[in-house]
């Protein structure tokens, strides 16, 4: 029993590991947070692209 509580206390202290869960979960969130940022300018550029084509479209060509 004494051998096993030494092994739980050694793997407990042990934080190898916690560097690289705290880099994945950093990286999930800015990976997440560029997608939701990529869809909100991607429909405000779309709909700012058909107001001008269609000013574009009703303006006079040439001089």
């Amino acid at each position: 029993m004494l051998k096993l509580k030494n092994i739980f206390k050694k793997f407990s202290a042990n934080e190898a590991g916690a560097v690289t869960v705290d880099w994945v979960v950093l990286t999930a969130a800015v990976v997440g947070l560029s997608a939701v940022v990529g869809s909100t300018v991607s429909s405000a550029i779309t709909t700012k692209g058909t107001a001008i084509n269609t000013s574009m479209n009703g303006a006079p060509a040439g001089n």
